[in-house]
This record gives structure tokens, sequence and C-alpha cells, in this order.
């Protein structure tokens, strides 16, 4: 427990990602441009516990995300 009696608080999150493109280059910023995308959501408390397909820019599905929220004591 935090120092003032309430749980902590854990967020655990596997991304996977896949791309085929031209060059190592391209991928790399697809990829970048995917997970500022992902931290946007995050930001806004748009991703819920669960499974989510993650899509490019242009909407092709490109991976998928899964987040779980849970509360406990501190490790």
């Amino acid at each position: 427990m935090g120092s003032d009696g309430e749980l902590t608080q854990y967020l655990a999150c596997d991304v996977q990602l896949q791309f085929t493109g031209p060059t190592a280059a391209v991928n790399n910023r697809w990829a970048a441009d995917v997970l500022r995308a992902l931290a946007d959501r995050f930001e806004i408390d748009e991703l819920d516990e669960g499974h989510h397909e993650v899509t490019d820019r242009v909407g092709k599905p490109v991976g998928f995300i899964y987040v779980d929220y849970s509360e406990g004591e501190e490790l």
C-alpha cells in the first residue's frame, strides 16, 4: 500500500505491431506514428482493459494492444 494506505495502481500493456514496407526507415517511421497515436489514446483514457486492434492513420490493421489495469500493494 502507498504511504497513505491506498492501493498502488498498475498498468501492464503488451503491444504487437507488424509493418511491411520498402525500407527499415519507412517501417520505423510508421511504427513511431502508430505508437504516438497509442500514447494519445492513453492520455485521454480511451483504452479500456482488454485487447484492442491497432490501426495506422489510414485505418489499416497493423497489430494489437492488450491493456491490463489493476491495483494492489506496492512491490
